[in-house]
């Protein structure tokens, strides 16, 4: 069976931006079937329009299905898996969030406001894999990775690593490649 793996990327972001060609390529070369959609209405990302694209996406996951998620894409996977009852093989966030600071203005406050107020049904998700790694950065613009570190640790017991001045891991942060990333999806897949 062939591993695939669905990255998810960013608001405003697109399949092509940041470290995402690089992973795929990576993966690709390793065997795994990757998928980078293009994320609905990106610069005003909605939480039933992202996770109902996702789910068109994804078809039918299994435990050969595993997700990486940057900064919003991490909560629409969670969001999605919370309506899934399959196991799936893991799930990488990068620059996850569940609290945010810093936003740039009221108008993307107002976007922000029902990812960061809608509950997440954490059990349910957690329910979907043990192999759930997160990686955080020490000088992430929206100054919150501290609380997400504990967050992501109390609420799926997650693995968090806290990478050294990456910023929200995006190219104009200067991210092209993030290899810890590419190592810990061979580390989970190889796994079973």
């Amino acid at each position: 069976m062939t591993k695939r793996v669905i990255i998810v990327h960013r608001w405003d972001g697109e399949p092509d931006g940041d470290w995402y060609p690089w992973l795929r390529e990576e993966l690709e070369a390793k065997g795994f079937k990757v998928t980078v959609p293009a994320m609905p209405d990106t610069s005003e990302p909605k939480i039933d329009a992202w996770v109902s694209h996702l789910k068109k996406i994804v078809g039918q996951p299994d435990e050969d299905t595993y997700f990486i998620g940057h900064s919003i894409g991490c909560q629409t996977i969670m969001r999605y898996l919370e309506t899934s009852n399959a196991k799936i093989g893991g799930m990488i966030f990068v620059a996850g969030w569940l609290f945010l600071r810093n936003l740039e203005n009221v108008e993307v406050e107002e976007i922000a406001r029902p990812w960061l107020t809608t509950p997440i049904n954490f059990p349910r998700v957690k329910e979907r894999t043990n192999k759930i790694t997160v990686f955080l950065s020490s000088n992430d613009p929206f100054d919150c990775s501290r609380e997400n570190e504990i967050d992501f640790k109390e609420t799926l017991g997650a693995r968090v690593f806290m990478e050294v001045n990456m910023g929200h891991f995006t190219g104009d942060d200067g991210v092209s490649k993030i290899p810890v990333v590419l190592k810990e999806l061979l580390r989970m897949a190889e796994k079973k």
